[in-house]
């Protein structure tokens, strides 16, 4: 059965316009004229090839040209290796492109997302860094009246406007967002429309993909003690964070007060030239927080702190502008603090850093339901546990999805089947530490289609330039070459993390568990959100109604079930995705 196309939005609440970005056509005819049939003025372009929305940059010999962000934090070095002393980023990756083509990334730190166009052939490249920390999407126009060209764009909302991408939701990705609360891997929430992996290039016309770059598992000395293996992370951590100070001027830090970004803080104030600024956030003086923790980190590192408070109205006045913001839809409780929190930086710095990373790449504590789950012989089904780990709607699916999209999902075969995605990081042919499988799986999936997915477009919407140190990609090879017990052993998480940098923080800071920043979505949902999820879950035009299972909904809001105490965090899932599908329109 087929499912209903989305409803247009008839809701009297303004959806804000999304920020514009990079983006592109190739082998379609009159390129510049296609393009500006999306909307966007082509900045340059050929008989075979329009760029638009961002600046250009050439190789020494004009030969190669490219378009997209560019910003590496290895410019020096670069410049150096490939003798061009005061080439801009964009300048340089050209050149990198044109000396090693599909390998130029592995040259490359930094943030980027770029495609490349070699004038001598007509052939293009689209290029994306090696962690995930900038966004490429393209599709490949069916249509023969375009000669099987392909659209890219830096953000999807601008993908969408190309004549190669229906209006229709890909089942596979939902399943996947309800089981994880983000869209992981090469698809998008939108059929035709795809993500280019980190690490990789995509090479037209032949429409072959390169990985040159991800996480290896590298020999380690099984006799090295962990206070080596933390004397030779330290160097590292401070270059990550010296790399992207600003050369003059203040840094903002997102504190919570856990380990990953009081580490950041630290090593920041230690190497930056300006005032240091921390943000912390809270939910009012009802709910538990970590105040106590941020405040005494930014009182040891001597950095000029702010705090702030957002009530459940405030999330909720603000949670349709965040949805629009986003590319894929992220169902994470944090994307509306994220968005406040950056716009209060943005008043007093244009750079902040931040500690996410460092669960991915040191095993932080919520490898431990998976690590149980091994150590008690449970080989099969670590995919479907993987999933369960997450604790959202994935043993809900049976009931709250439809018939139909039941129907149309057993009729793609075992492929749609969600765990699917998740199955090759489990061969232990790749990895033999079942650990560092984990961290594969965080480092790849969640670390770029969640993580730092939601920083760029939460950041970059308010003209706020964020680094995520911890994600460096020398910082992740390292992580990977450590014994798996310095990362985590037992119930003691990121060892080598802290002994790395236990000269720079207190002992209580070092020591204390890791409990995440706690968003009150199960109060919420009783008091500021109760009226307003109802109105749009619930709302005959609701553009979820084709695919949930509006029965199970409505139990949820009326805290029926045996869902207690879990039910917040599912409620907000399908509110985000139907906020998101609602400003897509």
């Amino acid at each position: 059965m087929e499912i209903p196309s989305l409803i247009r939005n008839t809701g009297r609440r303004k959806i804000p316009e999304r920020p514009g970005a990079f983006c592109g056509v190739w082998g379609v005819r009159e390129p510049a004229e296609a393009l500006r049939q999306m909307g966007v003025e082509a900045a340059w372009h050929d008989a075979r090839v329009a760029f638009g929305g961002a600046a250009v940059w050439t190789d020494r010999t004009g030969e190669i040209v490219i378009s997209g962000e560019v910003l590496l934090t290895n410019l020096a070095e670069l410049r150096g290796k490939m003798e061009l002393p005061g080439a801009e980023a964009g300048e340089l990756l050209a050149e990198l492109i044109r000396c090693y083509a599909g390998d130029a990334g592995r040259h490359a730190l930094g943030m980027f997302a770029v495609a490349a166009y070699d004038r001598r052939n007509g052939d293009l490249l689209l290029l994306r860094d090696s962690v995930g920390a900038r966004t490429l999407y393209y599709a490949d126009d069916p249509d023969v009246g375009y000669d099987r060209g392909c659209w890219f764009a830096a953000r999807l909302h601008l993908l969408r406007k190309c004549p190669a991408v229906s209006r229709e939701l890909s089942l596979t990705a939902l399943q996947q967002y309800l089981c994880c609360a983000f869209v992981p891997g090469e698809q998008t929430m939108w059929q035709d429309a795809y993500e280019l992996a980190p690490g990789t290039v995509r090479s037209l016309p032949s429409r072959t993909t390169h990985v040159y770059w991800e996480p290896r598992e590298t020999e380690w000395d099984p006799n090295e003690s962990l206070e080596s293996c933390a004397r030779r992370l330290r160097p590292l951590l401070t270059e990550a964070v010296e790399c992207v100070l600003p050369a003059s001027g203040s840094v903002g830090v997102f504190l919570s007060g856990g380990l990953d970004s009081s580490l950041i803080t630290a090593l920041a104030k230690r190497s930056a030239t300006g005032d240091v600024h921390t943000f912390a956030v809270h939910f009012g003086p009802e709910y538990r927080n970590e105040l106590e923790f941020s405040g005494m980190v930014a009182a040891h590192c001597g950095t000029r702190h702010h705090v702030l408070e957002l009530s459940g109205k405030r999330i909720r006045d603000h949670l349709l502008e965040t949805m629009a913001l986003l590319d894929d839809p992220i169902g994470d409780p944090l994307t509306t603090p994220n968005l406040l929190l950056a716009r209060a930086a943005k008043e007093v710095t244009g750079t902040t850093l931040n500690g996410e990373g460092g669960d991915p790449c040191f095993g932080g504590p919520k490898n431990l339901p998976m690590l149980l789950h091994a150590l008690y012989g449970q080989t099969d089904g670590c995919e479907a546990a993987y999933l369960r780990s997450f604790q959202k709607c994935y043993d809900d699916l049976p009931r709250l999805l439809t018939p139909e999209v039941h129907r149309a999902l057993d009729g793609m075969g075992p492929e749609a089947r969600p765990e699917r995605l998740f199955a090759p990081f489990f061969d232990p042919q790749h990895m033999r530490a079942y650990l560092n499988r984990l961290m594969w799986i965080n480092v790849r999936l969640k670390g770029a289609d969640h993580i730092l997915t939601k920083v760029n477009n939460l950041t970059t919407s308010v003209g706020l330039l964020a680094h995520s140190p911890l994600f460096d990609r020398r910082v992740v090879d390292m992580s990977f070459s450590l014994p798996p017990d310095y990362k985590l052993t037992g119930t003691t998480e990121k060892a080598v993390l802290k002994r790395a940098v236990a000269d720079l923080l207190p002992e209580s800071i070092l020591t204390r568990p890791k409990s995440g920043m706690l968003v009150p979505v199960q109060f919420w949902f009783r008091k500021e959100l109760k009226t307003f999820a109802r109105a749009y879950l619930l709302d005959r035009r609701a553009r979820l109604r084709p695919y949930i299972n509006h029965a199970v909904v409505r139990e949820w809001l009326n805290y029926q079930g045996n869902l207690f105490p879990r039910h917040g965090v599912k409620l907000w899932l399908l509110l985000s995705l139907e906020l998101w599908l609602r400003a897509q329109e």
